[in-house]
C-alpha cells in the first residue's frame, strides 16, 4: 500500500499523461491540485514511486509514465469509490434509448455506436448468449422454389433468421406444413439441444436444413465491433495499430478474451492483463447486461492504457444499465 502522499502524486501523474499523453515531470505535478508539496519533494516521491515499479522514465531528461502497475492502482481507487464519477451525459442516453426499437441486433448495433460517441474509443459489445435460450416460437418463410427463411423467437429476446436452400421443389403448402413441424419439434428447447429434436414421418428436407440453420446459430456468440478506427488515433507506430486492428477482425477471439477476463472476477483489464500480447498496450474495460434477472451480454471499451477510465468505467455503466432496462421492457 502506498501512503497517501505518494497516492496523490500517483493519482495525479496518472491523470495528467492521460490528458496529454508526455511525460510528467515534477513541476507539473507540485502545481496540480492537492499536492501541497514542494517540486523536490514530489520529484523524490516520483522516484520512489518508479523503484516500486508505479511509474517508469523513458528518457533519462524526460519525466515520468505509468506502468500497468500505477494504471491498476488509479483504477482501484476509482472503483473503490462509493458512486463512480459521473463524466457521462445522462440525458443523451436517455434519449438515446429512448429511440431504440426493432430486433435486438439492432439494438445491439446502436448501443455499440453510442459508446464510441461517449468515450471516442473502439467498443465492442457481446450480444445474449443463445445457446440455453429456449425457443419461444418458430415459423418458416417461403423466399423463393428453392430458398426459405426459418425465424426463431428465443426467450432471450433474440430473434434468430437462417437462410436454407433445398433441392426440393417448395411451395406454400409445403413450407405451412414445414413450418407447423418445426414449431413443434423446437419449441420450448434451446438451441444446443436441437440437435437432439427428433422428427417423426416421412423425411422432410426443408424441415431437417431449417433444425440444422438454428442449431448452428447456437453455436455461436455475436460480436458488435464499433469506432475500430479511433485506435489509429492511439498509436504512434502503424504496426502496433495493425495488430490491434486485426485482433478486432477475429471475433472468436475477441469473446473469448472478454469472457477470461470475466471470469477471471475482472472489470478492467489493463495491458499484459488481457492476456493477449497485441493488447499489451491497451486496456479494457467492461460491463456485462442482464435480461430479466440473468446474465446475457457484455459491453466493452478498448482503448490504450492511458484512456480515460473514469470516462469510460462511467460510460459502460450508465449504458449497460439503460441496455438492461430497454431489453427487459421491450
Amino acid at each position: 500500500m502506498l501512503d497517501e502522499r505518494k497516492a496523490v502524486i500517483l493519482r495525479a501523474v496518472v491523470q495528467e499523461y492521460i490528458e496529454t499523453a508526455q511525460p510528467v515531470g515534477s513541476g507539473r505535478i507540485a502545481a496540480a491540485p492537492g499536492v501541497d508539496v514542494s517540486s523536490a519533494t514530489v520529484r523524490n516521491e516520483m522516484g520512489a514511486l518508479e523503484d516500486a515499479g508505479y511509474l517508469i522514465q523513458p528518457h533519462t531528461s524526460a519525466g515520468r509514465i505509468p506502468t500497468d502497475k500505477g494504471y491498476r492502482f488509479f483504477v482501484d481507487i476509482l472503483r473503490s469509490r462509493d458512486a463512480p464519477v459521473d463524466t457521462v451525459d445522462q440525458t443523451q442516453v436517455r434519449d438515446f434509448f429512448l429511440g431504440v426499437h426493432g430486433e435486438l441486433e439492432t439494438a445491439l448495433t446502436q448501443t455499440s455506436a453510442l459508446l464510441t460517441s461517449l468515450t471516442d474509443w473502439t467498443t465492442v459489445v457481446v450480444g445474449p448468449s443463445v445457446a440455453q435460450a429456449t425457443v419461444r416460437s418458430a415459423q418458416i418463410v417461403d423466399l423463393s422454389s428453392h430458398i426459405a427463411m426459418v425465424v426463431a423467437v428465443l426467450s432471450n429476446g433474440v430473434i434468430e433468421k437462417r437462410t436454407v436452400e433445398v433441392v426440393l421443389e417448395l411451395t406454400p403448402e409445403i413450407v405451412e406444413d414445414a413450418g407447423y413441424r418445426v414449431a413443434q419439434a423446437i419449441e420450448g428447447k434451446t438451441l444446443s439441444e436441437l440437435g437432439q429434436a427428433v422428427t417423426h414421418g416421412e423425411p422432410d428436407p426443408l424441415l431437417d436444413a431449417a433444425i440444422a440453420a438454428l442449431s448452428a446459430a447456437g453455436r455461436k456468440a455475436e460480436l458488435y465491433v464499433g469506432g475500430a478506427s479511433r485506435m489509429a488515433s492511439a498509436f504512434d507506430a502503424v504496426d502496433q495499430v495493425r495488430k490491434v486492428l486485426s485482433i478486432l477482425e477475429e471475433q472468436i477471439v475477441v469473446v473469448s478474451l472478454i469472457r477470461d477476463v470475466l471470469d477471471r472476477g475482472m472489470r478492467v483489464a489493463i495491458g499484459e492483463e488481457t492476456g493477449v500480447g497485441s493488447l499489451a498496450e491497451c486496456s479494457l474495460v467492461l460491463a456485462p447486461f442482464s435480461i430479466d434477472g440473468s446474465t446475457d451480454g457484455t459491453i466493452g471499451v478498448l482503448g490504450p492504457t492511458r484512456m480515460d477510465y473514469s470516462q469510460a468505467l462511467s460510460a459502460v455503466a450508465v449504458v449497460s444499465q439503460r441496455l438492461e432496462r430497454a431489453l427487459t421492457e421491450g
